[in-house]
């Protein structure tokens, strides 16, 4: 933005500097809860020896199982899948300029969670387990993600094609979101009704979307493809601008609309493959973060991606600690949490768009 003199008015250096504030504001808040969460669980662990071992100046090896191989992966598996759930979301919902879109409202994880089953059992990528943890060892971590992703891409091509019918609305497209979700669940149902016993009790522990199932190999391939996509949506963002206020504006603009919403959806769908593929189905992420940020610093992308991912990763990460205590020592699901904080939510979000 350009202003005459090289002058930039007060109001605009304080209209960035609140939304910078409040982004800062969140990275320190997500950096104190990551230290708690590893802290907290069956076996509760002082937060000084928490930073001593991150650290690495805890010479005693009391904890450092527990951290490093159980609590660390598991926490920095929560930011990265909210985060890339939230960008994926935020992304979708200004690519089909769409309040209500996000991965799991538009039927793309169920989708990558059918992908998912059918590679771990009709192809045996994924080891099956009798133990209530570890119940799927997915042991060939790309081919699994790969076939998530090309059925997330099938979902994809279903919604942009919707999304080109003139006058579509956000309604007629969760209605969409809810055929395919259904679809591809009775594809899932139908996979375990030939299951046998042991495939069929572990892929139901597999669909509850969980992040304390990841390992540092598939927590690698999920953060540098987060990383990437969250990059390439933010070198979107002025286009994501321009599309907000309407396809001819954007047009008129110089933004080439079509290439950037296919490229816009295949990277959020790409993201939700890997996202399902190794954590299963978590759902409404990418639904409530961008509102609740909205509500905060405002529609521009400029902020709203980046605040999106930080907010994402604060609500799956809180989420999962939460979900660790409340039934301690018995662990719930992540995804049962955010299912109970997303659906009021999306009600409302379903009843206001009604009386608009």
């Amino acid at each position: 933005m350009h202003f005459a003199d090289g002058e930039v008015p007060a109001d605009y250096l304080r209209y960035v500097r609140n939304k910078v504030i409040w982004i800062l504001g969140g990275i320190v808040l997500l950096s104190l809860l990551f230290v708690y969460s590893i802290s907290v669980g069956a076996v509760a662990i002082p937060l000084s020896e928490v930073m001593q071992t991150l650290l690495g100046q805890n010479v005693s090896t009391k904890w450092d199982a527990i951290i490093w191989n159980i609590r660390l992966p598991q926490a920095l598996a929560a930011i990265a899948a909210g985060a890339g759930l939230a960008v994926a979301g935020v992304a979708m919902q200004s690519i089909l300029r769409n309040p209500l879109g996000s991965p799991f409202t538009l039927g793309i994880s169920n989708a990558g969670a059918f992908g998912a089953a059918v590679s771990i059992i009709a192809l045996g990528t994924g080891t099956m387990q009798s133990r209530t943890a570890d119940a799927v060892i997915i042991n060939n971590p790309y081919l699994t993600t790969v076939m998530a992703f090309i059925f997330c891409l099938l979902a994809t091509a279903v919604i942009l094609l919707i999304s080109r019918i003139k006058g579509a609305s956000p309604e007629v497209m969760v209605l969409a979101g809810v055929a395919l979700s259904s679809l591809f669940t009775a594809g899932t149902m139908f996979l375990q009704y030939f299951s046998n016993d042991a495939q069929l009790a572990a892929v139901v522990f597999w669909t509850f979307g969980d992040v304390g199932r990841i390992n540092w190999p598939e927590l690698t391939l999920m953060a540098v493809i987060v990383a990437g996509a969250t990059l390439f949506f933010i070198a979107n963002r002025w286009n994501y601008n321009a599309i907000d206020a309407g396809d001819e504006a954007a047009k008129g603009l110089g933004v080439n609309v079509e290439w950037v919403r296919m490229a816009g959806m295949v990277v959020a769908a790409l993201v939700s493959a890997v996202i399902v593929a190794f954590l299963g189905v978590i759902g409404f992420v990418g639904l409530v973060c961008p509102h609740m940020v909205r509500r905060i610093i405002g529609d521009d992308q400029r902020y709203l991606i980046p605040g999106s991912c930080v907010m994402g990763g604060i609500l799956l990460l809180a989420s999962d600690t939460v979900a660790r205590l409340i039934l301690a020592p018995y662990v719930l699901p992540v995804a049962v949490l955010t299912a109970f904080l997303g659906a009021p939510i999306f009600l409302c979000l379903l009843l206001k768009g009604y009386r608009r």
